[in-house]
């Protein structure tokens, strides 16, 4: 054998056995004719010492070695005096008494340092230009280890369930789903392209169609959109379909089933069930389709308390149909006015006129200027339902509902961030349901909230053509520290309702024919009630390790230009492959690559 352990196996009971361990040079430390290396692999370090008296040959070879090197080396297991124990490492009772050393490989000294916290203020571009080096760092192989875990535990659960794991193809069929699809060309179909999956969302209806009644698979997904921390253009989801089931059936499977994966990584399990609100409560309370239970500051309705008000701005908005809602930001009076500043911005970024404001004073008394404009009793009503106390800073917004709900939802992030009030160390899940169906598409027309098989709740049936935008979905989202980990609903399985939610949306017959024909003739053979949810694997891990950025969960991620600087892609093709495919490009000479 190469190797008779790893190196992060050995303990204080293996004292006296001869053994061999290979892996990478840590640190190379010379201290006065004794040579120290710490030899690093994926399960841990362990010390080597190597000393002349022992083995010439070995002590030269450790002395020419420098970190990174891949060695193997041999030599016997022995305690560490007890003022020497390193109780830092898991193997810091012993050391190997090295007799013999092998350089399996040299290395160049890297182009960044590998210990987590020099590598932290690296250039992420730097990092991830040399990924293969970065994932050598013991906090990325932890996220990735973590993972692992995680997904097997889903595996786990979901097998004791009775869900059986299917693949679905990865090249199909470009059909409207939210996002732009990326597009494949056929070469011996000139002029037809497959699309990659933006999930599998149809092939997996179809299982439920041929009567598999519970499948799901860790499936990868693909959407051409701008992206973020938390989005790639590559994507994991836990992938569910179940048939003949009610969204109480889903929320009992996903209850257990994050209990299972805070177990697997190390968290306690929560308490089940998980809470669950209605999607205009989150939106009214909250500000957001994916609340932050984590803190309050919640939004408070004060339309009725400004009725016949003074105040020409609320009476002009309450006058149209408007609202008038306000948050306390406990503890926030004292916040500067650039603060303040940034926040009316991004009140006008949501579509906020502005972003009006009281300071409680420390003395209780009310610094603002609008102050002036309300009664007494409009005052003691804002006392009373605010709480406000000194020190409270109350903020308002005024406009449409949503505009206001939207606004608020994003300066109670800012407040609550500003405030440290929002607990780093609490995990808050929630359930959002009852979507809407449909809303507005900026067009004007009519698109789905979640996708276009999303059942109506029954009795909102009917107004799938005499009021749509009232119509409920049977849809819901599982929220975790207002982070949408996954969202589903149940299915239509009646084709007769499935063309009218098309026709809703604008489609004719022949589009509804070219796009879903397979779906519409799969539910006229005995479609089940089917229904499922897709949970957004990386999301999940990055909130388990405490991760800022899905980046740091994955092996190879692409940067925020959808780009891998590792291997230099996308990057151009030359001529014959695109004849290949039959296309021609029309592009300026300078067009640049990827790199």
């Amino acid at each position: 054998m190469m190797r008779t352990h790893t190196c992060g196996e050995l303990r204080a009971e293996h004292a006296g056995q001869q053994v061999a361990l290979c892996g990478w040079a840590d640190t190379v430390r010379d201290h006065g004719g004794l040579i120290f290396i710490d030899l690093r692999d994926r399960y841990g370090i362990t010390q080597v010492t190597f000393d002349p008296k022992d083995s010439q040959a070995a002590w030269d070879a450790a002395q020419a070695a420098r970190g990174e090197y891949v060695l193997r080396v041999a030599g016997t297991v022995q305690l560490r005096p007890p003022e020497m124990v390193n109780s830092k490492l898991e193997t810091g009772a012993i050391e190997i008494r090295g007799t013999a050393i092998e350089v399996l490989n040299r290395s160049q000294p890297p182009p960044f340092p590998l210990d987590d916290e020099k590598a932290a203020k690296v250039a992420e571009e730097l990092r991830l230009t040399y990924r293969y080096l970065d994932l050598r760092r013991e906090s990325m192989q932890r996220n990735l280890l973590l993972r692992h875990r995680i997904t097997q535990a889903i595996r786990t659960y979901l097998d004791g369930e009775q869900f059986v794991e299917i693949e679905t193809p990865i090249l199909t069929k470009s059909t409207p789903e939210g996002a732009r699809d990326y597009l494949v060309p056929s070469r011996v179909n000139p002029g037809c392209f497959y699309a990659l999956p933006q999930s599998p969302q149809q092939y997996k209806q179809l299982c439920m169609v041929a009567g598999l009644d519970r499948y799901f698979q860790i499936a990868r997904c693909f959407r051409d959109e701008d992206l973020r921390a938390d989005r790639q253009p590559e994507f994991t989801q836990v992938d569910i379909e179940m048939s003949f089931l009610t969204p109480e059936d889903i929320y009992a499977l996903i209850d257990g089933l994050l209990a299972d994966v805070m177990e697997a990584a190390g968290h306690p399990r929560p308490t089940l069930p998980l809470p669950r609100m209605p999607y205009r409560e989150a939106m009214d309370r909250y500000g957001s389709d994916k609340p932050d239970t984590r803190f309050a500051m919640l939004l408070t309705d004060m339309s009725d308390l400004f009725t016949g008000t003074q105040f020409k701005v609320f009476a002009s908005v309450l006058g149209q149909g408007g609202v008038v809602k306000a948050i306390n930001a406990k503890g926030l009076g004292a916040v500067s006015q650039g603060t303040i500043d940034g926040w009316t911005a991004a009140a006008r970024e949501a579509g906020l006129g502005g972003l009006a404001f009281i300071r409680v004073q420390p003395d209780g008394s009310w610094k603002s200027p609008i102050v002036k404009f309300f009664s007494e009793a409009e005052q003691a009503g804002l006392r009373e339902r605010l709480d406000m106390q000194p020190g409270d800073l109350v903020l308002f917004g005024a406009d449409k509902r949503d505009v206001v709900n939207l606004a608020l939802g994003r300066i109670r992030l800012l407040a609550g961030a500003e405030a440290k009030a929002i607990p780093a160390d609490t995990f808050a899940f929630t359930w959002v349901t009852d979507f809407p169906l449909f809303e507005r598409s900026a067009e004007g027309g009519l698109t789905s909230v979640n996708h276009p098989f999303t059942a109506p709740h029954p009795e909102d049936a009917p107004l799938i053509e005499s009021d749509p935008l009232r119509a409920r979905a049977l849809a819901y989202d599982i929220i975790l520290n207002g982070v949408e980990l996954g969202g589903g609903s149940i299915r239509i399985h009646d084709s007769d309702l499935q063309a009218r939610a098309f026709r809703a949306l604008g489609l004719n017959e022949e589009r509804i024919r070219a796009m879903f024909g397979h779906m519409i003739d799969a539910f006229r053979y005995g479609a089940p009630p089917h229904g499922g949810i897709a949970l957004g694997l990386d999301r999940l891990v990055m909130l388990m390790v405490g991760a800022e950025s899905i980046r740091d969960v994955l092996a190879f991620p692409k940067t925020q230009r959808a780009t891998d600087l590792m291997m230099n892609a996308p990057d151009k093709v030359d001529a014959r492959q695109l004849r290949d495919i039959w296309i021609q490009l029309d592009l300026p000479e300078s067009t640049p690559s990827a790199g």
